[in-house]
């Protein structure tokens, strides 16, 4: 740190915490746990600050820290600190950081979305679960565990030494009496017969993990969790991340192995929540966008960073959970759903089939919102599906102050006389602005004409101050800065805005149709089941339906993995879903950049629109 004429030169540094998404800045001389408690990311830390306790542990990932500290050395192993792990109450930045926070660091988890719409469909196992109570070996009886089990099942199943480990073991444990698990022919699990048969469903969000135990016999769902994906450390949306593996040497690996390790994590907390054990967990099923999918399995991704945007197979796949690490029954599989297309992947089939917008007999459009958008329309019998690079601004991402969802994000805004009105995740002191509350903002600066519809600031507005709309001024007791929104954020909004909008008109062009012969919109998604629909109306963003035409429904992609987990009809009809869609690839389309630019604009709907 430089000292001029006797007076210490202070510089300015930006922390960039991941997965909450937030950044701050900080003076040099600040820890990063004092940093990340004045940003409102509230860090455990048992003993105040004084390194004794080893619970704000955070992960350097890029930048420069002051060197590790005696207590660090005290508290983490040679192998930690190797990894980038530190205490953050005991190192400061000396440039700009970006920063893992694990889970079990935070003292106020993300908001993450586990609840989904979802029709109702009849259960066709995939699994055929057999109760048997064998003869034990004997001096008069000397078949072989496997042959003894043949002869009662009445026929010879091929099995994995995996599983054969397993049963002889179980075997012997439980009296010989067991619970088969026969999947596709294939001998895949020997329980003892008090144990229920498990299944896991988990949607694979860019940002988010929603997870789901299912009791195979009843299809009952015992536990549901939630977690960040940790590669939001290596990249905040698909492109970024697709770019880490493919130019770092372990990139790819790294990546799935933070997934699976995170996946295992849920796994082990599903179970706790069921009184279950993970050996229980007989089949699982995965979905996510084609990036998620390549990545957790292990393909690789470059081509899908790069134009046509082909994905290795859009297959669906069935391999055994081990082959990835997936800390389940030592013989299940895991199953994922095909994908469309390179950027419209196996969790938008899933979401389809929860919310059975296929089938629809009203011309029907379906979109989950996320840093990239996938819609469908479904209209005369017939589907047109695309991709939206919608950014991660909706995730709070290049947002001055943006935050993904967690307590103390502005969710909601409104303004009422000239006063703003704000309202914050669990009504907390506001910290950031998340997605819902940006689109909120910028909604109340088009209508309230604190902006033109090119987006440009409207500096004689009294709510303008310093090329701002200030939501929260600053409060110096509590060492809070002030929120606002920038013309930045405004630009932001409006790609995002732009990149949905026009991805609608297309669709609906090449379909024929018109927006307003839309019966049902269909909003999924973690985003799209917090935001204000008439905020999205009145930018644009959709076409200006009657309300009631407007439908959010929550996780449906997690619904649909669970639907997939529990019938293998579903499966079937996810497999000729893919076959039916039409799939648009929009920068193709020549009117796609003269509409984009069109779309820029933040035009509210006319008088007597809804």
């Amino acid at each position: 740190m430089a000292v001029l004429d006797g007076i210490r030169a202070v510089t300015a540094y930006t922390l960039d915490l991941q997965p909450i998404g937030r950044r701050a800045q900080v003076k040099s001389g600040t820890t990063l746990l004092e940093g990340a408690q004045r940003s409102g990311v509230e860090l455990v830390s048992v003993c105040g600050g004084a390194g004794l306790c080893g619970t704000c542990r955070v992960q350097q990932l890029e930048g420069d820290l002051t060197p590790v500290s005696a207590d660090e050395r005290a508290e983490l192993s040679a192998a930690e600190i190797a990894a980038g792990w530190r205490l953050a109450c005991q190192c400061e930045p000396l440039s700009d950081v970006k920063l893992y926070i694990p889970a079990e660091s935070l003292s106020s988890a993300q908001r993450l979305q586990l609840e989904g719409a979802a029709a109702e469909i009849e259960r066709d196992p995939v699994i055929r679960l057999v109760d048997v109570d064998l003869a034990p070996p004997s001096t008069e009886d000397l078949r072989a565990d496997m042959q003894r089990l043949a002869d009662h099942l009445g026929a010879d199943y091929p099995a994995s030494p995996a599983f054969m480990r397993q049963f002889a073991e179980a075997a012997r444990t439980n009296d010989w009496s067991l619970r088969i698990a026969i999947r596709d022919g294939e001998l895949i699990a020997a329980l003892p017969r008090a144990q229920r048969a498990l299944g896991l469903a988990v949607d694979i969000g860019t940002t988010g993990l929603a997870a789901y135990l299912i009791d195979l016999d009843t299809g009952v769902t015992l536990a549901k969790a939630g977690a960040m994906n940790p590669q939001i450390a290596y990249g905040e949306d698909v492109i970024s991340r697709v770019a880490y593996a493919s130019t770092h040497a372990d990139g790819a690996t790294v990546l799935q192995a933070r997934l699976v390790t995170t996946l295992n994590d849920l796994v082990t907390t599903l179970c706790n929540q069921a009184g279950a054990q993970p050996q229980q967990v007989i089949e699982a099923v995965l979905v996510g966008n084609s990036a998620m999918h390549h990545l957790v399995v292990g393909l690789p991704v470059q081509q899908l960073g790069e134009a046509p945007y082909v994905p290795v197979t859009a297959a669906a796949l069935e391999f055994p959970a081990a082959q990835i690490g997936l800390n389940i029954a030592p013989a299940a599989y895991v199953y994922l759903p095909p994908l469309i297309a390179g950027y419209v992947g196996a969790d938008h089939v899933a979401m389809l089939l929860a919310t059975g917008a296929p089938d629809a007999d009203q011309t029907t459009l379906a979109l989950d919102i996320g840093t990239n958008t996938e819609i469908t329309l479904v209209a005369g019998g017939h589907c047109w599906s695309c991709s939206c690079a919608s950014g991660p601004a909706f995730e709070g991402a290049h947002i001055k102050d943006g935050m993904r969802a967690a307590p103390g994000a502005v969710e909601r805004i409104d303004l009422f006389d000239g006063k703003v009105m704000l309202k914050t995740i669990e009504n907390k002191p506001p910290v950031g602005i998340c997605g819902s509350g940006i689109l909120d903002a910028v909604s109340v600066m088009v209508e309230h004409r604190l902006v033109n519809e090119r987006g440009s600031l409207n500096a004689e507005h009294p709510l303008i101050s310093e090329r701002a709309f200030v939501l929260a001024p600053a409060d110096p007791a509590a060492g809070t800065k002030a929120i606002s929104v920038t013309r930045q954020d405004v630009n932001e909004i409006q790609l995002a805005k732009s990149a949905i909008r026009t991805g609608i008109d297309l669709l609906l062009e090449a379909a024929g149709v018109e927006a307003s012969a839309i019966e049902s919109f269909v909003i999924a998604g973690a985003f799209g089941s917090y935001i204000n629909v008439e905020s999205a109306v009145k930018i644009g963003m959709f076409p200006a339906l009657p309300r009631e035409r407007f439908t959010q429904v929550g996780n449906a992609a997690g619904m649909g993995a669970c639907h997939l987990l529990l019938s293998h009809a579903q499966r079937q009809i996810a497999a000729d879903l893919v076959a039916r869609v039409n799939y648009i690839e929009l920068t193709t389309v020549p009117a796609f950049q003269d509409r984009f630019i069109a779309n820029l604009m933040l035009t509210p709907p006319s008088k007597g629109q809804t």
